[in-house]
Protein backbone atom coordinates (compact mmCIF):
# COMPACT_ATOMS: atom_id res chain seq x y z
CA UNK A 1 0.00 0.00 0.00
CA UNK A 2 1.26 3.49 -0.86
CA UNK A 3 2.27 5.69 2.10
CA UNK A 4 0.24 8.65 0.79
CA UNK A 5 -3.01 8.87 -1.11
CA UNK A 6 -3.10 11.21 -4.10
CA UNK A 7 -3.32 14.87 -3.03
CA UNK A 8 -6.56 16.73 -3.78
CA UNK A 9 -6.72 19.40 -6.46
CA UNK A 10 -6.74 22.95 -5.09
CA UNK A 11 -9.01 25.22 -7.14
CA UNK A 12 -9.74 28.86 -6.16
CA UNK A 13 -13.34 30.03 -6.00
CA UNK A 14 -12.79 33.73 -6.74
CA UNK A 15 -12.83 35.13 -10.28
CA UNK A 16 -11.22 38.41 -9.19
CA UNK A 17 -7.68 38.37 -10.69
CA UNK A 18 -6.17 40.05 -7.60
CA UNK A 19 -8.20 38.09 -5.04
CA UNK A 20 -5.54 35.52 -4.12
CA UNK A 21 -6.80 32.53 -2.14
CA UNK A 22 -5.04 29.45 -0.84
CA UNK A 23 -6.66 27.73 -3.78
CA UNK A 24 -4.30 29.74 -5.98
CA UNK A 25 -1.22 29.01 -3.88
CA UNK A 26 -1.30 25.40 -2.69
CA UNK A 27 0.03 22.85 -5.18
CA UNK A 28 -0.20 19.07 -5.18
CA UNK A 29 3.21 17.46 -4.76
CA UNK A 30 4.94 14.19 -4.11
CA UNK A 31 7.33 13.44 -1.30
CA UNK A 32 10.28 13.64 -3.70
CA UNK A 33 9.40 17.26 -4.49
CA UNK A 34 8.51 18.37 -0.94
CA UNK A 35 11.77 20.21 -0.35
CA UNK A 36 10.88 22.73 -3.07
CA UNK A 37 8.30 24.24 -0.68
CA UNK A 38 8.52 26.07 2.63
CA UNK A 39 5.71 23.96 4.07
CA UNK A 40 3.67 20.89 3.10
CA UNK A 41 0.20 19.80 4.18
CA UNK A 42 -0.34 16.18 5.18
CA UNK A 43 -3.77 14.78 6.09
CA UNK A 44 -4.05 12.17 8.86
CA UNK A 45 -7.70 11.02 8.72
CA UNK A 46 -7.96 8.79 11.79
CA UNK A 47 -10.22 8.97 14.85
CA UNK A 48 -10.24 5.37 16.04
CA UNK A 49 -8.60 6.27 19.35
CA UNK A 50 -10.77 9.20 20.40
CA UNK A 51 -11.96 8.99 24.01
CA UNK A 52 -15.17 10.92 23.55
CA UNK A 53 -16.93 11.80 20.28
CA UNK A 54 -15.77 10.64 16.87
CA UNK A 55 -15.74 12.70 13.67
CA UNK A 56 -12.13 13.90 13.48
CA UNK A 57 -11.35 11.51 10.62
CA UNK A 58 -13.27 13.99 8.44
CA UNK A 59 -11.14 16.88 9.66
CA UNK A 60 -8.43 16.93 6.95
CA UNK A 61 -10.88 17.18 4.06
CA UNK A 62 -13.00 19.84 5.77
CA UNK A 63 -10.00 21.97 6.75
CA UNK A 64 -8.77 21.88 3.16
CA UNK A 65 -12.23 22.89 1.87
CA UNK A 66 -12.24 25.90 4.16
CA UNK A 67 -8.63 26.86 3.51
CA UNK A 68 -8.99 26.72 -0.28
CA UNK A 69 -11.18 29.84 -0.27
CA UNK A 70 -9.31 31.68 2.49
CA UNK A 71 -7.34 34.75 1.41
CA UNK A 72 -3.54 34.42 1.56
CA UNK A 73 -2.66 37.91 2.85
CA UNK A 74 -1.63 38.65 6.44
CA UNK A 75 -1.31 42.37 7.26
CA UNK A 76 2.06 42.02 9.02
CA UNK A 77 3.63 38.99 7.33
CA UNK A 78 2.37 39.61 3.81
CA UNK A 79 1.02 36.90 1.47
CA UNK A 80 1.54 33.24 2.25
CA UNK A 81 3.25 31.30 -0.52
CA UNK A 82 5.29 28.16 -1.22
CA UNK A 83 2.87 25.56 0.18
CA UNK A 84 2.26 22.05 -1.16
CA UNK A 85 -0.20 19.27 -0.33
CA UNK A 86 1.17 15.71 -0.16
CA UNK A 87 -2.29 14.19 0.34
CA UNK A 88 -3.48 11.94 3.16
CA UNK A 89 -1.53 9.25 4.94
CA UNK A 90 -2.95 5.84 4.05
CA UNK A 91 -4.48 4.55 7.29
CA UNK A 92 -4.38 0.77 7.83
CA UNK A 93 -6.92 -1.27 9.74
CA UNK A 94 -6.02 -2.52 13.18
CA UNK A 95 -5.52 -1.34 16.76
CA UNK A 96 -4.29 2.17 17.46
CA UNK A 97 -0.72 1.06 18.11
CA UNK A 98 -0.57 -0.45 14.61
CA UNK A 99 -2.08 2.71 13.10
CA UNK A 100 0.39 4.93 14.97
CA UNK A 101 3.29 2.87 13.66
CA UNK A 102 2.07 3.18 10.06
CA UNK A 103 1.52 6.93 10.40
CA UNK A 104 4.98 7.37 11.93
CA UNK A 105 6.53 5.55 8.97
CA UNK A 106 4.93 8.15 6.69
CA UNK A 107 5.63 11.21 8.83
CA UNK A 108 9.26 10.16 9.26
CA UNK A 109 9.72 10.56 5.52
CA UNK A 110 8.13 14.02 5.62
CA UNK A 111 10.33 15.14 8.51
CA UNK A 112 13.34 13.91 6.58
CA UNK A 113 12.56 16.33 3.74
CA UNK A 114 13.81 19.93 3.84
CA UNK A 115 10.41 21.48 4.56
CA UNK A 116 8.01 22.14 7.45
CA UNK A 117 5.18 19.60 7.75
CA UNK A 118 1.65 20.76 8.58
CA UNK A 119 -0.39 17.78 9.75
CA UNK A 120 -4.19 17.96 9.50
CA UNK A 121 -5.83 15.53 11.96
CA UNK A 122 -7.28 13.29 12.96
CA UNK A 123 -7.63 12.62 16.68
CA UNK A 124 -4.95 13.45 19.24
CA UNK A 125 -3.49 9.93 19.19
CA UNK A 126 -1.92 10.87 15.85
CA UNK A 127 0.23 13.45 17.66
CA UNK A 128 2.47 10.66 18.88
CA UNK A 129 3.01 9.39 15.34
CA UNK A 130 3.45 12.89 13.91
CA UNK A 131 6.08 13.99 16.44
CA UNK A 132 7.80 10.75 17.40
CA UNK A 133 10.18 10.65 14.38
CA UNK A 134 11.76 13.89 15.62
CA UNK A 135 13.10 11.94 18.60
CA UNK A 136 15.19 9.90 16.16
CA UNK A 137 18.65 11.45 15.85
CA UNK A 138 18.83 10.37 12.21
CA UNK A 139 15.67 12.23 11.12
CA UNK A 140 15.30 15.78 9.92
CA UNK A 141 17.59 18.65 9.15
CA UNK A 142 17.91 19.54 12.83
CA UNK A 143 18.66 16.63 15.15
CA UNK A 144 18.82 16.49 18.89
CA UNK A 145 16.43 17.31 21.72
CA UNK A 146 12.70 17.91 21.23
CA UNK A 147 10.18 20.09 22.99
CA UNK A 148 6.45 20.37 22.30
CA UNK A 149 4.09 23.32 22.68
CA UNK A 150 0.59 21.87 22.99
CA UNK A 151 -2.39 24.23 22.72
CA UNK A 152 -5.00 22.06 24.42
CA UNK A 153 -7.67 22.07 27.10
CA UNK A 154 -6.21 18.80 28.40
CA UNK A 155 -2.78 17.46 29.33
CA UNK A 156 -3.18 14.22 27.30
CA UNK A 157 -0.61 12.36 29.37
CA UNK A 158 -2.74 9.36 30.35
CA UNK A 159 -1.00 6.06 30.89
CA UNK A 160 -1.38 3.57 28.04
CA UNK A 161 -3.23 0.59 29.40
CA UNK A 162 -4.50 -1.73 26.65
CA UNK A 163 -4.08 0.48 23.57
CA UNK A 164 -3.10 4.14 23.08
CA UNK A 165 -5.91 6.71 23.05
CA UNK A 166 -6.37 10.35 22.12
CA UNK A 167 -5.51 11.10 25.76
CA UNK A 168 -2.11 9.40 25.83
CA UNK A 169 0.20 10.96 23.19
CA UNK A 170 2.37 12.97 25.57
CA UNK A 171 2.84 10.05 27.96
CA UNK A 172 3.99 8.02 24.95
CA UNK A 173 6.36 10.77 23.80
CA UNK A 174 7.61 11.15 27.37
CA UNK A 175 8.34 7.44 27.56
CA UNK A 176 10.28 7.72 24.29
CA UNK A 177 12.48 10.55 25.56
CA UNK A 178 10.61 13.84 25.07
CA UNK A 179 12.77 16.58 26.56
CA UNK A 180 10.19 19.27 27.34
CA UNK A 181 6.46 19.98 27.13
CA UNK A 182 4.39 23.14 27.53
CA UNK A 183 0.59 22.95 27.56
CA UNK A 184 -1.14 26.24 26.75
CA UNK A 185 -4.86 26.80 27.36
CA UNK A 186 -5.33 24.01 29.91
CA UNK A 187 -8.66 24.24 31.72
CA UNK A 188 -9.47 23.80 35.37
CA UNK A 189 -11.56 20.68 36.10
CA UNK A 190 -10.43 18.98 32.87
CA UNK A 191 -7.68 16.78 34.28
CA UNK A 192 -7.08 14.53 37.26
CA UNK A 193 -4.70 15.30 40.10
CA UNK A 194 -2.54 12.32 39.16
CA UNK A 195 -1.89 13.56 35.64
CA UNK A 196 -1.35 17.11 36.88
CA UNK A 197 1.25 15.76 39.29
CA UNK A 198 2.89 13.75 36.50
CA UNK A 199 3.32 16.93 34.46
CA UNK A 200 4.65 18.93 37.40
CA UNK A 201 6.99 16.16 38.56
CA UNK A 202 8.58 16.16 35.10
CA UNK A 203 8.89 19.96 34.99
CA UNK A 204 6.37 20.26 32.19
CA UNK A 205 4.87 23.75 31.92
CA UNK A 206 1.12 24.35 32.27
CA UNK A 207 -0.33 27.70 31.17
CA UNK A 208 -4.05 27.86 31.91
CA UNK A 209 -6.75 29.36 29.72
CA UNK A 210 -7.23 32.07 32.35
CA UNK A 211 -3.56 33.03 32.05
CA UNK A 212 -3.92 33.19 28.26
CA UNK A 213 -6.84 35.57 28.77
CA UNK A 214 -4.65 37.80 30.95
CA UNK A 215 -1.89 38.11 28.32
CA UNK A 216 -1.76 35.79 25.33
CA UNK A 217 1.70 36.86 24.11
CA UNK A 218 3.18 36.41 27.56
CA UNK A 219 1.51 32.98 27.72
CA UNK A 220 3.13 31.67 24.55
CA UNK A 221 6.47 33.29 25.39
CA UNK A 222 6.36 31.52 28.75
CA UNK A 223 5.59 28.22 27.01
CA UNK A 224 8.50 28.59 24.60
CA UNK A 225 10.89 29.71 27.34
CA UNK A 226 9.96 26.64 29.39
CA UNK A 227 11.30 24.41 26.61
CA UNK A 228 14.78 25.62 27.45
CA UNK A 229 17.47 25.06 24.86
CA UNK A 230 15.89 22.14 22.97
CA UNK A 231 17.03 21.86 19.37
CA UNK A 232 13.59 21.27 17.84
CA UNK A 233 10.07 22.46 18.66
CA UNK A 234 6.88 20.73 17.59
CA UNK A 235 3.65 22.74 17.81
CA UNK A 236 0.29 21.03 18.32
CA UNK A 237 -3.18 22.57 18.33
CA UNK A 238 -6.12 20.57 19.61
CA UNK A 239 -9.12 22.67 18.61
CA UNK A 240 -10.84 21.91 21.92
CA UNK A 241 -8.50 24.56 23.35
CA UNK A 242 -11.09 26.97 21.96
CA UNK A 243 -14.18 27.80 23.96
CA UNK A 244 -17.23 25.54 23.58
CA UNK A 245 -18.77 28.15 21.29
CA UNK A 246 -16.67 26.22 18.76
CA UNK A 247 -18.46 22.87 19.12
CA UNK A 248 -16.85 20.88 16.32
CA UNK A 249 -14.27 19.03 18.38
CA UNK A 250 -14.21 15.73 20.19
CA UNK A 251 -14.46 17.33 23.64
CA UNK A 252 -15.65 20.97 23.69
CA UNK A 253 -16.04 22.53 27.14
CA UNK A 254 -16.70 26.07 28.42
CA UNK A 255 -13.95 28.37 29.59
CA UNK A 256 -11.64 28.06 26.61
CA UNK A 257 -9.59 30.63 24.76
CA UNK A 258 -10.73 32.74 21.82
CA UNK A 259 -9.81 32.15 18.19
CA UNK A 260 -8.03 35.50 18.09
CA UNK A 261 -5.86 34.51 21.07
CA UNK A 262 -5.04 31.19 19.42
CA UNK A 263 -4.14 32.80 16.10
CA UNK A 264 -1.76 35.27 17.73
CA UNK A 265 -0.05 32.63 19.85
CA UNK A 266 0.34 30.26 16.91
CA UNK A 267 2.02 33.00 14.87
CA UNK A 268 4.45 33.69 17.71
CA UNK A 269 5.24 29.99 18.06
CA UNK A 270 5.73 29.59 14.30
CA UNK A 271 8.31 32.37 14.27
CA UNK A 272 10.62 30.34 16.54
CA UNK A 273 13.54 29.18 14.39
CA UNK A 274 13.50 25.75 16.05
CA UNK A 275 10.03 24.79 14.78
CA UNK A 276 10.17 21.41 13.02
CA UNK A 277 6.47 20.65 12.58
CA UNK A 278 2.89 21.70 13.28
CA UNK A 279 -0.49 20.04 13.54
CA UNK A 280 -4.18 20.77 14.06
CA UNK A 281 -6.07 17.84 15.55
CA UNK A 282 -9.53 16.89 16.82
CA UNK A 283 -11.51 18.95 14.28
CA UNK A 284 -14.76 17.00 13.92
CA UNK A 285 -16.96 18.42 11.12
CA UNK A 286 -20.03 16.24 11.87
CA UNK A 287 -20.17 17.82 15.33
CA UNK A 288 -19.72 21.40 14.13
CA UNK A 289 -22.24 24.23 13.67
CA UNK A 290 -22.11 26.35 10.53
CA UNK A 291 -18.45 25.30 10.00
CA UNK A 292 -17.32 27.58 12.84
CA UNK A 293 -14.73 25.16 14.19
CA UNK A 294 -13.58 23.99 10.77
CA UNK A 295 -13.04 27.59 9.68
CA UNK A 296 -11.14 28.34 12.90
CA UNK A 297 -8.92 25.30 12.30
CA UNK A 298 -8.23 26.36 8.71
CA UNK A 299 -7.33 29.87 9.77
CA UNK A 300 -5.09 28.49 12.50
CA UNK A 301 -3.14 26.79 9.73
CA UNK A 302 -3.05 30.06 7.76
CA UNK A 303 -1.77 31.98 10.78
CA UNK A 304 0.94 29.39 11.41
CA UNK A 305 2.06 29.66 7.79
CA UNK A 306 2.17 33.45 8.14
CA UNK A 307 4.25 33.10 11.30
CA UNK A 308 6.79 30.95 9.48
CA UNK A 309 7.51 33.91 7.21
CA UNK A 310 8.24 36.36 10.02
Amino acid sequence: MSVFLDPPTWEPTSTDPVDDQFGHVVEGATLDGADAYDAVLVGVPYDGAVISRQGASEGPAAIRESLVLTKTHHFDAGPVSSVADLGDVAIPEGPTAVVQSAIADATREVHDADTTPIFLGGDNSTTYANANPLLDADVGAATGSLGVVSFDAHLDCREVREDPTSGSPYRQLHDDGLDALSVVGARHFETSTGYHDFARDNDYEIVTAEEVGDDDVDAVDRALDALGDVDQVYVSVDVDVLDATYPGSSAPTPGGITARELFRMVRVAASDDRVAGFEVVETAPPLDENDRTVDAAARTVAHFLAGLQV
